[in-house]
């Protein structure tokens, strides 16, 4: 399958299976790559929901995840799957179409929801993966904008306002802090707490001392996660000379086929007053 590559970044551009009117073609791609940072943030953003709930009080938080075409994360955590079920859920369904994935799909988390009282906000650039999770029940509501060229419009602000905990697997580098700062802008008197799973050839340092004037801490994780593999040799080269020119280290990461990712842990400082 040839691979096209983002000009500015070297990294594949997999534009193409995110306007599917369902996820099949997305998975399948994904399961060939071995796409895995959503389940290895998985029990990160459960222990962040955790830590969230001990904090506040707040016993059903609302989760915002940027970029989240058909609602992965979600469906991840609440029907606390892995990515390889989820690939084999949609596999050889080629036969049935998009209203009888949805009605499989309905089912599954009518059966199997683990987190009835989480409530999920799905934000991202494509229409019909945000149609998808929202009709499949795992997005309970939805935000289609690019919040990078524009302010969010009263409704979409209002949307992003009700939201508690922002997550992030992978978006954070093709959006800015135009995006981030203008969706913790729209919560008023509250600051929501977020985790960013951040690819390595992203710098996030950058975003945080935005946020800090906002009033958050920000804090990496230690460790690094794998992303996915490499999607072509070009993919490989290109990834590797980049990181190389931001002085990064790619031994025991990146030199072993994969895509590498940091955690970024940003939380309003003690004391302060917008905490929640």
């Amino acid at each position: 399958m040839p691979v096209s590559l983002h000009s500015s970044t070297g990294k594949a551009s997999f534009d193409d299976i995110y306007d599917r009117p369902d996820p099949r073609q997305y998975y399948a791609r994904m399961a060939e790559l071995d796409y895995q940072i959503p389940e290895l943030a998985k029990p990160h953003f459960q222990k962040l929901l955790d830590e969230y709930r001990s904090a506040t009080g707040i016993a059903t938080p609302a989760v915002l995840d940027l970029g989240c075409s058909y609602g992965v994360n979600a469906a991840l955590l609440r029907l606390d799957t892995t990515m390889t079920e989820l690939s084999g859920h949609y596999r050889g369904r080629d036969a049935d179409d998009t209203a009888a994935l949805l009605d499989r799909d309905r089912a599954l988390l009518r059966s199997g929801d683990r987190l009835p009282g989480v409530r999920f906000i799905g934000m991202d650039a494509s229409r019909p993966a945000l149609d998808y999770g929202h009709a499949a029940g795992f997005l309970d509501e939805v935000v289609h904008a690019d919040l990078e060229s524009a302010e969010p419009t009263e409704a979409q602000r209002q949307t992003l306002a009700g939201a508690d905990l922002i997550i992030s697997t992978g978006c954070v580098g093709y959006i800015t802090e135009h995006t981030l700062l203008r969706v913790a802008r729209a919560h008023g008197g509250k600051l929501p707490w977020m985790a960013h799973f951040v690819l390595r050839m992203f710098a996030f340092d950058p975003i945080a001392a935005h946020l800090e004037t906002l009033g958050y801490r920000t804090e990496r994780a230690p460790g690094v996660y794998r992303q996915r593999r490499f999607a072509s040799p070009d993919e490989q080269a290109r990834v590797l000379n980049a990181l190389a020119g931001k002085g990064i280290d790619t031994t025991d990461a990146e030199s072993d086929g994969w895509l590498y990712a940091q955690l970024y842990l940003s939380r309003p400082k003690p004391g302060t007053e917008r905490e929640h």
